[in-house]
């Protein structure tokens, strides 16, 4: 999340958000991964993590496995999930600009009739944030998962097979729906 005062960025649970989904949706249809497993593999704080798997969760991305062999798995397919659907799950609906009429402060104010229609400034930072939010709608998971150099998809493959076979757990519940 935003302090007051940071420029305007979205926050590192986001990143991580991100990188979790893209690890999960390499999981076999029936297997989970703890929230201490996937904290592990990012090198991040596990109760900060839990915070956002939890959201996502909510958002209806995740699916969260109760128990002592539960844990997290995606709740759709990669293909349906996109940068948008995560960023909005961590960060909320509200945009990144949020306009607190500066304007009309100050000493001598222009009059109150001035005021009726938008601030220029908000207006241009709403169609940036929408045109930011379209770009991100059009990426979806299973698009990140193809890696453009085919050096580094290998590596990341070598990388999350090792941990999948130490930290996944499988679950005989019903598997993601395509």
């Amino acid at each position: 999340m935003r302090r007051k005062g940071d420029p305007m960025k979205l926050g590192d649970g986001v990143e991580q958000a991100i990188h979790c989904v893209l690890l999960l949706s390499g999981l076999s249809q029936t297997g989970v991964l703890s929230a201490a497993a996937l904290a592990e593999f990012h090198g991040v704080s596990p109760s900060y993590l839990l915070k956002h798997l939890q959201a996502m969760a909510g958002a209806g991305l995740l699916e969260s496995v109760p128990g002592p062999k539960g844990g997290y798995r995606l709740a759709k397919p990669a293909e349906k999930i996109t940068l948008l659907d995560v960023v909005l799950a961590v960060e909320g609906p509200q945009p990144a600009f949020r306009c607190a009429e500066i304007r009309q402060r100050g000493p001598s104010p222009v009059a109150n009739h001035f005021f009726k229609t938008p601030c220029a400034v908000n207006a241009a930072m709403l169609k940036a944030e929408k045109a930011y939010r379209a770009e991100l709608k059009k990426v979806t998971v299973a698009d990140l998962g193809r890696a453009a150099d085919p050096a580094l998809g290998k590596a990341i493959t070598t990388r999350s097979c090792a941990f999948f076979d130490l930290h996944e757990r499988n679950r005989s519940t019903t598997p993601v729906k395509e």
